[in-house]
């Protein structure tokens, strides 16, 4: 366990944008509305696809994953977010911190491999329709779901072990709104760069791979619709992906535009806002996605609700 010598052990201070008291609340309010979209939209996507037989498919397997662990990413955040919003005291204990960072990791880790899951589903489904079942049968299904949540865990379980190693030596303001592994790794007294490099290469394992697997599936999709004759049959493969195509631009995108800008054009400041879209509002993107695009899914739940209205 990380030993340390004065009060950072019980508690750290999370700065978060209380140097703006009026534009605080105003996102408080912002963070509130987007907590409650993703809750019920990510719910009545589960839901939805639960009750209706005809979406018992891989496709809605894996979406039932993704919207359990967005629900789960963002309530791994924005309450403890929130009351820090709405109370003078800006503080979370030190098991708290360990917790937040370490889950909100491990969620964030297995959505990079569920996508790229998700996308290995889509080039079977076009370029494999005839064998598609399958494929990717009940088994195979879960297994790929245990690898996405169990490599997401492990890769969290790895770095939390190496952050909890350092000493902090009193260090306990964070200027951020979330304990973030690497912004409480900087707050250590002694040389952390033998810990941030092997940190770099659990991250670089946990997003290389993943989208490698998305770009490959995609090219090899691309490559079957290419030399498809029919008109009706590209504009099907294209449904068929566009949602998750859409997921996939929010997810890296937002991460890409957070963790790979050169640092002179990068601000604290600049990175808090950044970080409040990841956290509520790109959560919240997924099941407008798929309800928009997707027939599927709309009949579903107007079937959900015409019954529940009987």
């Amino acid at each position: 366990m990380m030993k340390i010598n004065d009060s950072s052990r019980d508690h750290f201070i999370l700065v978060g944008f209380s140097e703006y008291p009026r534009a605080e609340f105003i996102l408080s309010l912002f963070a509130s509305g987007f907590y409650a979209m993703t809750l019920l939209g990510n719910a009545v996507i589960i839901l939805v696809s639960v009750l209706d037989s005809r979406l018992h498919t891989p496709m809605y397997f894996f979406l039932r994953n993704l919207s359990f662990l967005d629900m789960c990413f963002t309530t791994s955040i924005v309450p403890q977010m929130l009351a820090n919003m709405w109370e003078k005291s800006k503080t979370i204990t030190y098991v708290g911190c360990v917790v937040q960072f370490s889950v909100a990791l491990a969620l964030g880790s297995t959505e990079c491999v569920l996508l790229a899951v998700m996308a290995v589903d889509r080039y079977v489904a076009v370029c494999w329709p005839l064998r598609y079942t399958t494929i990717m049968h009940q088994q195979v299904c879960h297994i790929f779901a245990a690898t996405s949540w169990l490599s997401g865990f492990a890769n969290s379980l790895f770095q939390s072990s190496l952050a909890m190693l350092l000493p902090l030596c009193g260090h306990h303001r964070v200027d951020h709104f979330l304990c973030e592994i690497l912004i409480i790794v900087k707050l250590s007294c002694v040389d952390t760069h033998p810990t941030e490099s092997k940190m770099l290469v659990a991250r670089m394992i946990i997003l290389i791979i993943p989208v490698s697997i998305i770009l490959t599936s995609y090219a090899l999709i691309a490559r079957a619709v290419v030399r498809m004759k029919s008109a009706e049959g590209r504009k099907k493969a294209f449904g068929t992906c566009a949602s998750h195509l859409v997921v996939v631009s929010l997810f890296y995108g937002t991460v890409m535009f957070m963790y790979l800008q050169p640092k002179h054009k990068y601000s604290q400041h600049q990175g808090k806002a950044l970080a409040l879209v990841y956290t509520t509002v790109a959560p919240s993107m997924n099941p407008l996605v798929y309800t928009l695009r997707n027939k599927d899914v709309k009949r579903a739940i107007r079937k959900v609700v015409w019954k529940d209205s009987l």
